[in-house]
């Protein structure tokens, strides 16, 4: 095993000899012969037993390569890639978060992979995963996997109201949310300030929470689309006891859940597990469903979290990388990927890999589905102040919905065209 971890100091101590590096394509490897490609792994993303598996895998079919897997940790990681990527001596593959596409690709040390689309079968990805990782309608960043919200609910109180089966559209899910609203029940516990469910429901009505024009972004919130979306939030905001200036970390909605006395709550599957380990009671009583969509059999839309994998610019060995990317992002260890970790693979048609598990079923589902935020270099910053949290928590507390869509429209524009 050649995976290391490499401690945050150690990572910038490396990189702080920089110099330009402008993007190439991907070509001839620059340095002849067997080599060493380095790629960096986040922290916790995946087991070393899978990066082992991998690793001795793509070694046997790859007679002149070695693989040094290298962990970073996140904290930090943003400095550090680019740091990476404005260097002579970068890794060859880096795995980066979806949103993170844009800000490193704007270097210009990221290679354009528009032309290995067909060869990965980039029609079969998911939107959430491909959208981010395609800037001016070049594809730097290859998916690698997805995760994204569903409705975790509790079936004990759904058969309690009479409930036989989960909603199948928006409008089935507020009947059914406010039938379970009654005496001490909640019928769904949702903050105030949960922007990534927002930003699904105004996607699914239509909308975009930012638009391009021309070289200018401007913030979407007060669109008719992204109104109607927060109209609907509010409603099912109200069928339960969330609080109106706080998002689900504060206090973490998983323990408000595992009270017993809550219906439901949007999370990713895995916080089931968090649910179930602070209240063991509730262990095999928990049940998931897409996030509706507007029509019977189709969920609706959802923001969608996850990595993709570049290529930087310098990498002295920029096919050989690209074999790695290909494994990867390839159907064999997607479905390895998928089994181990119970991520959405990136492609719709390996939605079956999860079929066996109903939370993951149900997020893969959703995925089909999944959108991402504006693929702009500062939208980073604008999830710095967020403003799409206070014009939430305006509209929740009784301000006019247009006055502060507007209000935190503007902000957006602000902050994207800085």
């Amino acid at each position: 095993m050649k995976i290391r971890f490499i401690p945050t100091a150690a990572a910038l101590a490396a990189a702080c000899v920089l110099t330009a590096c402008g993007s190439s394509s991907s070509g001839s490897d620059r340095a002849a012969g067997p080599g060493t490609l380095t790629v960096w792994i986040m922290k916790d993303s995946v087991t070393d037993a899978y990066l082992q598996r991998f690793e001795q895998d793509f070694e046997r079919q790859h007679k002149n390569t070695v693989l040094d897997i290298q962990i970073q940790e996140w904290d930090g990681i943003g400095e550090r890639i680019t740091a990476a990527l404005a260097s002579n001596d970068a890794p060859d593959v880096i795995e980066v978060g979806n949103t993170q596409v844009a800000q490193y690709a704007q270097s210009g040390g990221v290679l354009d992979l528009s032309d290995k689309v067909g060869e990965l079968r980039g029609g079969d990805w998911l939107p959430g995963l491909a959208e981010p990782g395609k800037i001016d309608g070049k594809q730097y960043g290859i998916p690698w996997y997805a995760a994204n919200r569903v409705v975790l609910y509790n079936k004990d109180l759904f058969a309690k109201a009479g409930i036989s089966s989960p909603p199948r559209t928006r409008d089935e899910w507020l009947r059914i949310t406010g039938k379970l609203n009654r005496g001490d029940t909640q019928g769904i516990y949702l903050p105030g300030q949960n922007w990534y469910t927002l930003a699904g429901f105004i996607w699914e009505e239509g909308g975009e929470l930012a638009e391009k024009d021309g070289d200018r972004w401007k913030g979407a919130l007060d669109s008719p689309e992204a109104l109607r979306a927060m109209d609907f939030y509010q409603r099912l905001q109200a069928l339960g006891k969330g609080p109106k200036d706080s998002d689900e970390a504060k206090p973490p909605q998983a323990d408000v859940f595992a009270k017993g006395d809550v219906a439901q709550i949007i999370a990713v599957p895995g916080g089931a597990q968090i649910v179930e380990q602070a209240n063991p009671a509730l262990a095999g009583k928990l049940g998931f469903f897409p996030i509706p969509g507007r029509t019977a059999g189709t969920p609706g839309a959802t923001f969608t979290g996850g990595s993709d994998l570049i290529i930087p610019a310098a990498s002295a060995h920029p096919d050989a990388a690209y074999q790695v990317v290909k494994s990867l992002a390839g159907e064999k260890w997607q479905r390895d990927l998928a089994k181990t970790m119970s991520y959405v693979p990136n492609r719709t048609s390996l939605a079956d890999a999860l079929e066996n598990d109903e939370g993951t079923a149900a997020m893969a589902a959703a995925a089909a589905r999944g959108r991402a935020t504006p693929s702009s270099p500062q939208w980073a910053a604008v999830e710095a102040t967020n403003p799409i949290k206070e014009y939430m928590t305006a509209v929740l507390t009784g301000s006019d919905p247009r006055k502060a869509a507007k209000d935190a429209s503007d902000a957006i524009s602000k902050t994207l065209n800085s």
